[in-house]
């Protein structure tokens, strides 16, 4: 496959109207007229054309839902008050862990780094006990 770079080969006078080209043996001029850039230029067209990217559609959710300790007791909790309440509820519920555990790096002195350092721990344990389910 030749991979195209506007960098000419080292000792090389700079190309002005063309540019350096690697077909897998090493780098070579090409000018913009003749050389084959006509056929390289095809076959970087048909590079780009040939195949649809196929992306990998987001998987939304927890990897660990359903599992964990406390998981079937969120689950339940969730069914019986609602989706949406229940989402308000867990949104309070973090808000406050938060601020506690702003309030005790303040307290240690710790700096922002480490507070942050500390809820992102939170949230792991939080996803591996089942309370984010």
């Amino acid at each position: 496959m030749a991979t195209i770079s506007s960098i000419p080969a080292a000792g090389n006078n700079v190309l002005r109207r063309g540019m350096t080209i690697n077909d897998g043996s090493g780098w070579k001029k090409s000018s913009m007229a003749g050389d084959g850039s006509a056929q390289l230029n095809a076959r970087l067209w048909s590079y780009r054309t040939s195949g649809k990217a196929v992306r990998a559609q987001p998987v939304m959710g927890n990897k660990n839902e359903g599992k964990g300790l406390f998981a079937p007791l969120v689950v339940l909790a969730r069914n019986i008050i609602g989706k949406k309440p229940f989402n308000q509820l867990r949104g309070k519920a973090i808000a406050l862990h938060s601020q506690v555990i702003t309030e005790f790096c303040k307290s240690i002195g710790a700096d922002a780094k480490q507070r942050q350092g500390l809820i992102r721990l939170a949230k792991k344990n939080g996803e591996k006990l089942g309370f984010l389910a």
